[in-house]
């Protein structure tokens, strides 16, 4: 029998590519509402409870609201949104962090991460936890990503004929330090204050490149103490670590888009170290890890449907 599986909110960047990627997928059955019915509560609510797995592609409060018309106790919900991420009773959907795999296979609440914060947690969270970094530790990110993880607006704004000529360079935001993937970095990471966060929106689709300096005065690890530890933490899964990325002394934002999974570097000397992560936005960032988590729950090979390099 296959399994019922529902995307509430289909239309959007995330809920498509999630829909791409379960197209081939022949232990699967998709509920789709028709056009009329695609925001009926009525219809939607019947489907959310109907389906062994709904994924939640809506903003906040449309997201908030979905989970108020779940009354099946085994429906999953995997919510893609900034809703749930650091609520309480809702499992982080990050299954490389140390025993969260296990949290995701029994969890019927799954938040997936954040894009920034997937690459951010990605390179802190397992520091902390071996103890290299100190929960008081004061780090600053910078984070470059395609414009795609802007949704259907800004993907049109990028792609219009007549667009600004300050699109054709990388525009930075979040400058008021109020980005909403810093409660989760944070919080996900056991850290005592966010990192100071430099986002920075390019002109090109798809591909995120997360960053985080560290100095001697943050860490007595040296590069390959940090190097040895990822090595271990990451020994499964969709997060790898790469030595030495053959790029000509370049390393390009873009390298994986189109794929599902991450790869981390740890470059400098022991007193300036630069911790690179690199991924989809799309992928990993969003629907590749909100797949992953789906087939965690279901007992199947956590990678299946994915792309991988």
């Amino acid at each position: 029998m296959k399994t019922k599986v529902f995307i509430d909110g289909s239309a959007g960047t995330t809920g498509l590519r999630i829909r791409e990627r379960l197209a081939s997928r022949q232990d699967l059955e998709l509920i789709t509402l028709p056009e009329e019915l695609r925001k009926d509560p009525s219809a939607r609510a019947d489907a959310l409870n109907s389906a062994k797995v709904s994924f939640l592609c809506l903003p906040d409060d449309a997201a908030r609201e979905a989970v108020s018309l779940v009354s099946s106790p085994d429906a999953v919900i995997i919510d893609t949104s900034t809703a749930h991420r650091t609520a309480e009773g809702w499992t982080y959907g990050f299954p490389e962090l140390k025993n969260q795999r296990e949290k995701i296979v029994f969890s019927r609440r799954i938040a997936n991460p954040g894009c920034h914060a997937s690459g951010f947690v990605s390179l802190v969270a397992p520091l902390v936890q071996a103890g290299l970094l100190k929960a008081d530790v004061r780090l600053s990110c910078f984070s470059l990503t395609g414009y795609s993880g802007g949704g259907k607006k800004m993907i049109a704004a990028y792609e219009a004929e007549d667009r600004p000529v300050l699109f054709d360079a990388p525009r930075q935001y979040g400058l008021g330090q109020t980005h909403k993937h810093l409660p989760e970095m944070a919080a996900v990471c056991g850290l005592d204050y966010a990192p100071v966060f430099s986002p920075v929106v390019a002109p090109y689709y798809a591909g995120m490149e997360v960053t985080v300096p560290l100095t001697g005065a943050d860490t007595s690890a040296t590069p390959e103490e940090i190097r040895e530890v990822y090595r271990a933490y990451y020994a499964s899964g969709l997060v790898s670590l790469s030595d030495s990325p053959d790029e000509d002394g370049f390393l390009s934002a873009g390298a994986f888009a189109g794929r599902d999974d991450m790869e981390i570097y740890v470059f400098g000397t022991p007193d300036r170290m630069l911790l690179v992560s690199r991924f989809d936005n799309l992928g990993k960032g969003a629907s590749g890890a909100a797949i992953q988590n789906m087939n965690l729950v279901l007992g199947v090979d956590e990678a299946l449907g994915l792309i991988r390099g």
